[in-house]
């Protein structure tokens, strides 16, 4: 990433074609997708056919080697027609990076390839009924039997379960170590005793199914544990550090298509006479709007860069991209909305579904309440750059 915030010819040109291909192929189905709340099956075809469906896997494993701004930008774009195809390349990268970081090199070439290569996605399986925020209070259990593990247990809120063909799970395998006793798993969605639960019924993301998965004496190979037990939850915990970064990137995306809209309306939409652009009360809501998305946009690729390079104040730049900018997105589709007056509040016009997708960036992945303990630890532990 420059040091002068401009983006690479390479990196505008991911951009270009990811935002053709999304105007294309998935925002005509967009509010069809809203409406019967069905996966977006379209979209899904469409970023796998251009290779924007896990753009993260790296090329040894038969990936397309994307950094983690370009695959920013592939999330960017397409949660600006779809916020709920946006989290194919999210969730498929929020799955499987507990494989990249500690997963053994067979792990990471049978699994990162199949995920390049679209025999399925990969969805992350941490949060349970009683392990939200504290995500270390773990009661999926994995015991060692022979040369295999038994997982038993409940994972609730599981982005895209049912589609993805492949698991990363947590669980508990030594409960006296808490955080420490817990390993990470890749559980297949074909193992016996792997069912789902219903879909949530959902205010917005309605294209992305979220549901529980149920492990009842689930038996699946050692190698599938990733890397060593008890590592686990650092995995997952170093995976959100970088993912947050492409929930940050979502919210941008859909706050900056809320924008684009209003701004087209506003020119059009005629009261008193003239357009109602040219009222001063409506520039300053417009004049907001688009501060507050691009200084959304520079944070996030900000962490992005620190995403790539690995850098010690991912931690904090992780939080702060995710926390404001969808809070950005949450206040910038609600003004939208506003702008349309009445026609806002309908479903004929797509900001209302900006406005409730918007809503979920503030609490997956993280509240933003939990967001900001995490940056306040990192300033009181002096881990914050100093630019």
């Amino acid at each position: 990433m420059s040091d002068f915030f401009a983006l690479s010819e390479e990196h505008q040109a991911i951009r270009e074609a990811v935002r053709a291909l999304a105007e294309a192929k998935i925002a005509p189905h967009a509010a069809d997708v809203d409406e019967q709340a069905r996966f977006p099956q379209e979209a899904a075809d469409a970023l796998l056919a251009a290779d924007f469906h896990a753009p993260h896997v790296p090329e040894q494993y038969g990936g397309a080697g994307a950094d983690a701004l370009a695959t920013v930008l592939v999330i960017e774009e397409v949660a600006r027609v779809d916020v709920s195809a946006s989290l194919i390349p999210a969730v498929n990268k929020l799955g499987s990076l507990p494989v990249q970081i500690g997963g053994s090199e067979e792990l990471k070439a049978k699994y990162l390839g199949a995920l390049a290569r679209g025999d399925g996605g990969f969805s992350y399986c941490l949060s349970e009924p009683d392990a939200g925020s504290d995500a270390a209070a773990q009661k999926t259990r994995a015991v060692r039997d022979g040369d295999a593990y038994v997982l038993n247990g409940v994972k609730r809120w599981i982005t895209n379960a049912g589609e993805s063909e492949y698991y990363t799970v947590l669980a508990m395998t030594d409960p006296e170590k808490r955080s420490k006793g817990i390993s990470a798993f890749v559980v297949e969605k074909s193992d016996p005793g792997v069912s789902f639960g219903g879909k949530e019924k959902k205010l917005g993301i309605k294209g992305s199914p979220t549901r529980e998965v149920y492990l009842d004496d689930v038996r699946i190979p050692a190698d599938r544990l990733i890397g060593e037990e008890g590592k686990g939850f650092a995995y997952a915990m170093q995976t959100l550090d970088h993912t947050r970064v492409t929930i940050a990137a979502q919210a941008v995306g859909v706050a900056q298509g809320a924008l684009d809209y209003a701004l087209g309306y506003v020119q059009e939409r005629k009261q008193f006479g003239k357009p109602i652009s040219d009222n001063q009360g409506i520039q300053f809501m417009l004049a907001d709007m688009g501060m507050k998305v691009e200084a959304a946009r520079q944070i996030t690729y900000a962490a992005a860069g620190r995403s790539e390079r690995g850098d010690k104040d991912l931690t904090f730049f992780g939080a702060a991209a995710k926390a404001f900018a969808s809070d950005v997105a949450m206040q910038v589709t609600t003004d939208a909305v506003q702008l349309l007056g009445g026609y806002g509040f309908t479903s004929d016009y797509p900001v209302e579904r900006m406005m409730r997708d918007a809503k979920i960036t503030q609490i997956y992945e993280g509240t933003n309440q939990v967001q900001r303990i995490v940056m306040a630890r990192q300033l009181l532990a002096g881990v914050q750059s100093k630019l």
